[in-house]
């Protein structure tokens, strides 16, 4: 017994909305003039009784009519609204000029009555015809002549009597605009009643007060962000302030078309701009958001320890405008009435063509997600690429940008630098620094022992240097000195911080040197004559140093030594670091 319940159930809930009628997923009927015709009628008695009797669900039957119309060439934005004006002026102008007589209408496409395919209703000008394009290609419409001339065809009936045997027209009413607009603004100027151009310029300076009321409650909102403990909304008001003001006067310029309520030609135009104007201000705004966006984030990758992310900001950047210039761009236009994905299409025909003239552009973008993936630099980093040297400032979706040492600016397409040898210098983890001093034959064994010591003392007192890998070394005898070798390396970030700790080494050595009583020699030839007696004793090193004072000399430059002063003499200031 339960079970013939149940199955009584279910079979109740399938055939109920079929017994009262309630086919609300039955498609619309328009496969030919006559099913069209009889589905319009139908539709449109029904949104009557709806309307007489208040019922919301019926009144709904007004969208099927709206089915049986053909609105391609209205924006989408005023297409719904369009349809409906329409198809309640057609159906006030059928009912007051004949009573429909569905069998004298043809019953598909190959009727001999039809001529081109399409039917006109006698003695009238509303024509049902056939699409032959667009997503109801083969389906029979009422022509788009017909709905933009709706409104002429009621204006010219509009005192004639409803006939018996139809439906008594669509409910229509003229609006408490239109009945208390006085007859000397009823009339006509270029076509159009002189209230709805008058309401047209009002309607426009109330929409640029509007505009400046919008921007007025925007700055009273930066006012009181100044408050908050966060720069960002101060930063995002900033930006949407100017764009927000178009914005908001478009809406009110958009509810004025209704208020008005425009129709044909001038509708349509109006409403184009309207829409215009409202899409630049929302494409302006998220463009404005997205430079305070990119702001924060790089402000938030500077935290982190990552370099990738610090190099990655900046292309984000570029990406999202140009994300929100096509999109919103593309979106724009579908709105205007114009069918984005068919001009996508066309524009496959030139694609092999766009595809050859475009295949640098894309090796540069494809090299950009190289360098980024493998990250052979950084902005800012010293490199020498194909013979230029110089520092990365910028690494954009086509080119990397070099700052050259004589300061111009190098543009090396990306690709090139993907595949190419890159010299990164500022990666390295030690600076090398290789020096040859050259001091006077005459400098005895035991000031070069004590010299060579005190050098390397300073090296190692020296807080940048590699302690475990320098050289200090009496090289070679050169053609007019005794070569010492300086070999080691500094634990450097940068070449500035490398130029000054190298400096400091050198003062140091040469400090040194002046302590030791050594001379550095000039690329010189020396003629000595020993045979004149008034000549001995010159040699300013046969002085009174012996082996313990020298090695105390040299010991004094060791770290913490009373001569030791690695960082410099303090007379000298980087540049870096001057105020």
């Amino acid at each position: 017994m339960l079970k013939l319940i149940g199955v009584f159930a279910a079979w109740s809930l399938i055939l109920l909305p079929q017994a009262m009628g309630l086919d609300v997923l039955k498609p619309v009927k328009t496969d030919s003039p006559k099913e069209t015709m009889k589905t319009f009628m139908a539709a449109m008695n029904e949104y009557h009784e709806g309307v007489k009797k208040r019922d919301e669900n019926r009144e709904k039957s007004l969208d099927r009519a709206v089915r049986t119309l053909s609105l391609g060439h209205i924006s989408p934005l005023m297409r719904a609204d369009a349809g409906r004006k329409a198809a309640i002026y057609l159906k006030e102008v059928i009912d007051r000029v004949i009573v429909i007589d569905y069998e004298k209408i043809p019953p598909g496409k190959l009727a001999p009555e039809m001529n081109g395919n399409f039917w006109r209703l006698k003695n009238t000008e509303i024509v049902i015809r056939m699409e032959n394009s667009g997503a109801r290609e083969g389906e029979f419409l009422f022509s788009a002549d017909t709905v933009d001339r709706a409104k002429d065809f009621y204006l010219l009936v509009k005192d004639y009597p409803y006939l018996e045997g139809t439906g008594q027209g669509a409910g229509f009413r003229e609006t408490a605009v239109e009945r208390y607009i006085p007859k000397a603004l009823k009339g006509e100027m270029f076509g159009v009643p002189s209230w709805q151009l008058i309401g047209i310029f009002v309607s426009l300076i109330l929409g640029f007060l509007v505009k400046i009321i919008a921007e007025g409650a925007l700055s009273l909102g930066k006012r009181l962000a100044t408050s908050s403990h966060s720069d960002w909304d101060d930063k995002m008001l900033h930006a949407v302030e100017g764009p927000a003001g178009y914005c908001a006067a478009s809406g009110f310029w958009f509810m004025s078309l209704y208020i008005l309520r425009l129709e044909g030609a001038l509708l349509h135009g109006l409403s184009l701009f309207v829409q215009f104007v409202f899409s630049v201000s929302v494409i302006w705004i998220f463009y404005r958001l997205a430079d305070v966006w990119s702001e924060y984030v790089a402000v938030v990758a500077k935290k982190t320890d990552l370099i990738f992310d610090d190099q990655l900001v900046p292309l984000l950047n570029r990406a999202l405008r140009a994300f929100i210039l096509i999109f919103g761009g593309l979106i724009a236009i579908q709105n205007l009435g114009v069918n984005v994905m068919s001009v996508i299409a066309g524009l496959g025909l030139g694609g092999l063509a766009f595809a050859l003239a475009a295949k640098d552009t894309a090796a540069n973008l494809f090299g950009s997600l190289m360098i980024l993936w493998d990250r052979p630099f950084r902005i800012g980093d010293w490199i020498i690429f194909g013979g230029v040297e110089g520092t990365v400032e910028d690494v954009g979706f086509r080119s990397t940008r070099v700052r050259t040492f004589y300061n111009s600016l190098v543009t090396i397409p990306n690709a090139v630098v993907a595949n190419g040898h890159i010299d990164n210098m500022g990666q390295r983890k030690f600076r090398r620094v290789k020096a040859v001093l050259g001091i006077t034959y005459d400098t005895p064994p035991e000031k070069i022992e004590a010299f060579l010591e005190g050098i390397k003392n300073i090296i190692r007192a020296n807080p940048t240097t590699k302690k475990d890998n320098f050289h200090v070394v009496f090289n070679n005898y050169g053609s007019s000195s005794l070569d010492i070798l300086l070999y080691f390396f500094l634990s450097v970030p940068d070449w500035a911080t490398e130029l000054v700790q190298r400096q400091n080494i050198f003062i140091e050595v040469k400090r040194l040197a002046a302590d030791l009583n050594i001379d550095f020699a000039f690329p010189t030839q020396s003629l000595h004559v020993e045979s004149f007696p008034e000549k001995n004793g010159l040699d300013r090193h046969k002085d009174s140093w012996n082996d313990e004072s020298l090695a105390l000399v040299a010991k004094e430059f060791s770290e913490g030594g009373a001569r030791a002063k690695p960082s410099g003499l303090g007379l000298f200031r980087p540049p870096s670091e001057s105020p």
